[in-house]
């Protein structure tokens, strides 16, 4: 519902009071220093709680939001058993297109079903802003040019022209979506940058904080300003655009005291990186942190951000920073009005809520702390963000895991072939060293463009006569490649790539490395794809533009490229040497993941790096060079002589970044950007043609189809008699579909990479007319359910433990399961595709259930691994824990998700896959209670365990009877 300012019925009308602006202008406000005159212990309260509060004292209506959940809200004590739920109201929504495509298409399907019914298409309709930020479907296609931008758009339209067109059918049809075109940034950068105004005020004058929630676990970003928001899957998203609050258990705060200074040399990156390491393993899954301490008011406002970005790396729900002089020195910088930024700043100092708290002056339920002068230069990886390694120590660490177990984060390759090269042809570099790819655009089997057009398809040959350039003279080049060689090297993402330090500092360094005479191989794929044009555009302004670019970064593409696994292809002769000899190659990124097969299928080891390190590793070739002893590479001096240069040679000091940073942060040029959003798009997002009418045709495409996911839809739920209640929430003679061991990410159970020919999307895609050529990635048809449900557990590095293992201890990768005989039939387990087994489980009539170690779910806000889940028959997910955003979104599509007691996992039940399971819940569903797990083994016998049913609030108790969050809407909704 929008939020008004109604005080007839306000349970808490004395709170209305009235705050000044610098300028003398005035306006309304629920205060929070007068309802702390009835509930003292507010002022104590975590500054993110306080905010949180303000949500509930200002929308309690006696009946979504009730005076005890205020009392509940406003009494928060730091370690309380959190037994009780919360209802959030935000005040705006932010999508990215992979998500936000399969989001708009379930709006579209309710409002197909809305007008089956007789009813208004138009009760269908987003009750708060939303915003949608093309920015994961460009590709690096092309690199190292200064045509590379507008080579991978042409390709980038050309792909994406149907899920474009859809995007401008939803901002027709609904009144309050709107969408940021492709180019001008990553969300949570354009967020930061454009769409955050810090405070809000309804059409009679009432000012509120700015909250939100993102279909993006990186949407935490947004907390680096003060702002409270998280991400979420994309159908808890659309409950909170459709009036629903967001509904969680009242949270523990962790405080974060930050004390001293960052030293000479060490980068924001490295910060993130150690807090990381120190979060993920104090435990913070589902819990807020908040930042406290002298430290904290050090940090410049980018570095908070990147801090905040990484939250779900540390699992927190938020990484939360107190809005102070920073902040406004921010808001200033990238050109908020006057106006805008005095109320923000009046309206915060009105609450109490102004300033970084000191230490003491909060209550946390824990504190946690960091010396800031204890930091130093690192790296993560090679598998996980949280495995942070300290510069000095990255290539020992390299060497050691090439032979330890893969259990034990290792490789499993033989120590005695660490330092074995390979020879290779590397064919046809073009003369002028110009990156680009052979026609077709990207190598066999990569993505490719899709040119389904309505009544003239343009072959894949004319496709590409659009984007290639002439050709030139070219010549050969032999190379060697070996293990722990550098094959991608990328400036990109949300994390670092909105950071000016870190851009700048990469520049000074590529500055002095060409000065040095120091090149970077050829073979390698070097990029920069910016958070935001702003970059460009001060890089440019200081002269460091060309010194990236010489070394092969040029410009690529605003997007999030490289970090979400849109690298692009490596050439055919690279992807051949490595895989024909299983080679452990690497990827250095400024990215916030790196989890298995994420970059690229053939790159194992994929570490994390501030933006200058990236350059430095892509100079050094290799990540088995200690770069802090070792030479980064051989330039020429000026007597034309080589010589070694390391790294403190090149590395720029923290006085030559600070003489850079005015020319980042430029009010006007930020202004002058943004407007462009409406009056400039670009000429590409321009010829895009939607289709019209408020309620979507769905014209036959293999992009966009109407989910399944309202079939046999009825207005009113149908009644469950009282002796049938268990039996109502119980799983039944389940067959158990996977086994799988400890951090299990959203990225393995529904990839968003290339589609393999060979697998059940592939064959799918092919059945319908599809050219392999033409197939795009998983991320890209997010909008088809039949691909998707195909691709779910598709990724090439999933390990099923239910098959068994080879002699030498090694595990089977891909999406395959054995499929168990039905009770009776004596015929042995057949290895298919997990797809393939589940359609015959269905067609049997048989539930199926999983089970998992720690962290199940953690990664990507990836609903579809959710709905994939759902649609393959799995009824319920049992864990040793799950991180939050992945257990909602299961409960939000109807799957249970079931956590073991004490040391119970699947591996001390000895399970093997031939059992099948019973789950038998209290009738009641109650939040968190215990339900039993009935174990029957292939000969009979029976085990009983209890699990913890993670069905964590009264709310989800209404979702999952009704079958997942959007039928539990949508009845409301139609029968309002």
């Amino acid at each position: 519902m929008p939020v008004t300012a109604k005080t007839a019925r306000h349970a808490f009308a004395a709170t209305r009071k009235t705050f000044k602006t610098a300028s003398g202008k005035t306006g309304m406000f629920h205060s929070l220093p007068a309802l702390a005159k009835q509930f003292p212990s507010v002022k104590r309260l975590p500054v993110s709680m306080r905010i949180v509060l303000e949500s509930v004292l200002r929308n309690c209506d006696g009946q979504r939001v009730t005076p005890e959940h205020v009392q509940q809200v406003a009494n928060w004590q730091p370690n309380a058993e959190r037994t009780d739920e919360i209802p959030f109201v935000v005040s705006r929504v932010v999508l990215q297109d992979f998500t936000g495509v399969p989001l708009l298409a379930d709006l579209a399907a309710m409002r197909s079903v809305a007008l089956k019914l007789g009813k208004k298409v138009g009760r269908i309709e987003p009750l708060v802003p939303v915003d949608l930020v093309v920015d994961h479907s460009i590709m690096v296609d092309y690199y190292g040019t200064k045509n590379a931008l507008d080579l991978n758009m042409k390709l980038e339209f050309q792909r994406n022209r149907e899920r474009y067109e859809f995007m401008k059918w939803g901002m027709q049809a609904f009144e309050t979506f709107g969408v940021v075109p492709p180019g001008f940034g990553i969300v949570h950068q354009v967020n930061l940058e454009y769409l955050a105004r810090g405070v809000h005020k309804t059409a009679d004058g009432m000012y509120y904080p700015d909250s939100l929630v993102g279909t993006d676990s990186h949407t935490t970003m947004i907390n680096g300003i003060g702002v409270v928001g998280w991400g979420v899957g994309g159908i808890e998203a659309e409950a909170a655009m459709l009036g629903q609050p967001v509904y969680m258990l009242t949270p523990d705060v962790v405080g974060f005291e930050l004390t001293g200074h960052l030293r000479e040399g060490v980068t924001a990156t490295d910060l993130v990186l150690s807090v990381t390491e120190i979060l993920r393993r104090e435990k913070v899954v589902g819990k807020f942190v908040e930042f406290f301490g002298e430290g904290t008011r050090t940090l410049a406002l980018p570095d908070r951000a990147t801090i905040g970005n990484m939250a779900p790396e540390y699992g927190a729900t938020m990484g939360f920073f107190p809005v102070d002089e920073k902040t406004i020195e921010y808001f200033k910088g990238t050109g908020r009005t006057k106006g805008e930024i005095e109320a923000f700043e009046a309206y915060f100092r009105a609450q109490g809520l102004f300033g970084v708290p000191k230490a003491g002056e909060i209550d946390y339920s824990q504190v946690v702390k960091l010396d800031l002068g204890d930091v130093t230069p690192s790296l993560a990886g090679p598998k996980r963000p949280q495995d942070r390694i300290e510069l000095g120590n990255v290539a020992s660490k390299f060497t050691s895991l090439f032979s330890q177990p893969i259990g034990e984060n290792g490789f499993n390759r033989p120590a005695a072939l660490l330092h074995t090269r390979h020879h290779i042809h590397q064919g046809d570099e073009v003369e002028s060293a110009e990156k680009v790819p052979a026609t077709p655009p990207t190598p066999a089997g990569a993505p490719r463009p899709v040119m389904e057009m309505e009544g003239n398809k343009p072959t894949l040959a004319a496709a590409v006569s659009e984007v290639q350039p002439p050709p030139r003279k070219t010549q050969t080049n032999d190379i060697s490649i070996g293990n722990g060689d550098v094959l991608i090297a990328a400036i990109t993402s949300c994390t670092n790539t909105s950071n000016p330090s870190v851009l700048l500092a990469a520049g000074l360094l590529a500055k002095k490395a060409v000065e040095a005479g120091l090149k970077v191989k050829p073979h390698i794929k070097t990029s920069l794809a910016p958070g935001s044009r702003i970059v460009t555009e001060y890089l440019t302004q200081t002269g460091l533009l060309p010194y990236l670019e010489k070394l092969g970064f040029s410009l690529a593409g605003y997007g999030c490229t490289t970090c979400i696994g849109n690298a692009g292809d490596l050439t055919p002769e690279l992807n051949e040497v490595i895989t024909k000899n299983d080679l452990v190659c690497a990827a250095v990124l400024s990215g916030n993941r790196n989890f298995e097969a994420r970059i690229h299928p053939n790159l194992k080891a994929n570490f994390l790096a501030s933006p200058p390190l990236v350059v430095a590793y892509a100079i050094a070739g290799t990540v088995t060079r200690d770069l802090m002893t070792e030479p980064v590479g051989k330039g020429k001096g000026k007597d034309g002589k080589l010589r070694d240069v390391y790294l403190g040679d090149i590395w720029p000091s923290s006085d030559e970044i600070y003489k850079l940073m005015k020319f980042a942060m430029n009010g006007k040029a930020f202004r002058e950007n943004y407007a462009k959003v409406k009056t400039e798009p670009g000429k590409l997002w321009e010829k895009i043609k939607g289709v019209t009418g408020d309620a979507y045709t769905w014209p036959h495409s293999t992009y966009i189809a109407e989910p399944p996911f309202f079939k046999d839809f009825a207005l009113d739920l149908p009644a469950v008699p009282a002796d049938a209640a268990q039996q109502a929430v119980s799983v039944r003679g389940a067959s158990i579909m996977a086994l799988f061991g400890d951090s299990i990410t959203t990225d393995h159970i529904s990839p968003a990479g290339s589609i393999k020919e060979s697998s059940p999307a592939g064959q799918w895609l092919l059945a319908n007319g599809v050219m392999k050529a033409d197939f795009n990635s998983y991320g890209a048809r997010r909008g088809n359910h039949d691909v998707m449900m195909r691709g779910t557990f598709a990724n090439v590095r999933i390990k099923n433990l239910m098959i068994p293992a080879g002699a030498d201890g090694s595990r089977e990768e891909g999406g395959v399961t054995l499929f168990q005989p039905a009770a009776g039939d004596k015929s042995k387990p057949e290895k298919m595709f997990i797809f393939d087994a589940a359609m015959k489980y269905i067609a049997e009539g048989r539930p199926t259930v999983i089970f998992a170690g720690e962290e199940y779910g953690t990664g990507s806000s990836r609903d579809w691994a959710a709905k994939g889940t759902q649609l393959l028959g799995i009824k319920a997910v049992v864990a040793r824990s799950f991180e939050r955003i992945h257990r909602s979104n299961l409960v939000g599509m109807g799957v249970l998700p079931l956590q073991f007691v004490g040391g119970d996992s699947w591996q001390s039940l000895k399970l093997t896959g031939r059992e099948t399971i019973d789950v038998i819940p209290a009738p009641d569903l109650k939040p968190q209670s215990m339900a039993k797990l009935v174990i029957v083994r292939e000969d009979g016998q029976r085990e009983e365990i209890e699990v913890v049913l993670r069905i964590d609030t009264p709310i989800e108790v209404d979702y999952y009877r009704h079958g997942g969050i959007l039928p539990f809407v949508l009845r409301q909704l139609l029968n309002d």
